[in-house]
């Protein structure tokens, strides 16, 4: 009788532990991967991309994936840091000043076109200026407008190389400084003649030039900076806790095994390749030498 007590007690507690691990893996499962990106674009065109994302990813994945829009790229910054968001699509100085807040977190991959990325410098017909390979001094005391103040190529870079021109800030160079949010809204604004001067994400203006969206009667690219690496897809570096080994490394893997042009042409990126946090230490260098960073 005691035996046959002590083997219930045994099968009871052997249950107990393959339900409880059931359950476990369960929940790992039902969790929803939730995923961000930096707002450089108008909000409609990054819902519609980024859904397809979450589609993507879930049916990769097999788990509930889900894409989140934020209003501002600290905002999405501050997501990431509390895991409102564990995946996100960063610029390179957002995604730098991310993965700083949260232990371990990692740059995984990059588009192909991001190792050598570059701001266009755009003015309006009235200025007079044209297309130089040098740097166009004469945007002085004129009205100039960056993207948004976290941007790495609407505002990190072009000051960057505005200061070792002219080595001043950029108040102290131009009439009117203005940070615009958003690249098509850089481009609108110089376009209509609201600025003289503003700086835009290379991909961004090429897309809304094959768009019809741009003027270029109106306005043009003057001056492209040289290359540097900006935009990433970063994970914050507990996501194997919650959804078991190894996940981090199959969000990677999804990832770099995007291959439809439906979903690269809309970054629009030609491939997503392998990257690390050592990639952008070039940014992080820059944003400390023009003091964004301490």
């Amino acid at each position: 009788m005691k035996r046959l007590m002590k083997l219930s007690t045994f099968t009871f507690l052997l249950l107990l532990t393959c339900s409880n691990t059931y359950a476990a893996e369960q929940h790992q499962q039902t969790q929803t991967l939730i995923f961000s990106a930096i707002p450089d674009q108008n909000q409609t065109q990054l819902k519609q991309r980024f859904n397809k994302i979450a589609s993507y990813l879930s049916n990769t994945l097999d788990v509930p994936v889900k894409y989140v829009p934020v209003k501002s790229y600290a905002a999405a910054i501050t997501a990431f840091r509390n895991n409102q968001i564990q995946l996100a699509w960063f610029g390179g100085l957002s995604g730098v000043r991310a993965r700083s807040l949260v232990t371990n977190s990692e740059a995984i991959a990059q588009g192909a076109e991001d190792t050598e990325f570059k701001t266009y410098f755009i003015a309006h017909h009235s200025t007079g200026l044209k297309p130089s390979e040098k740097f166009p001094a004469a945007i002085a005391d004129k009205k100039f407008t960056f993207g948004s103040k976290g941007s790495t190529s609407g505002r990190l870079m072009p000051e960057f190389y505005i200061r070792e021109h002219f080595k001043k800030s950029p108040d102290h160079v131009f009439k009117r400084v203005g940070f615009s949010g958003n690249h098509s809204r850089t481009i609108a604004l110089v376009q209509s003649g609201a600025y003289q001067i503003g700086a835009v994400n290379f991909k961004v203006w090429q897309r809304d030039l094959e768009a019809g969206k741009i003027d270029t009667r109106k306005v043009n690219v003057i001056w492209e900076t040289p290359t540097y690496p900006d935009y990433q897809w970063s994970v914050r570096g507990d996501v194997d806790s919650i959804w078991g080994k190894g996940f981090k490394q199959k969000i990677k893997q999804a990832l770099l095994d995007m291959k439809d042009p439906a979903l690269l042409k809309a970054f629009p990126r030609s491939a997503f390749i392998s990257a690390n946090n050592k990639d952008y230490l070039p940014i992080l260098n820059t944003a400390k030498k023009i003091g964004l960073i301490d």
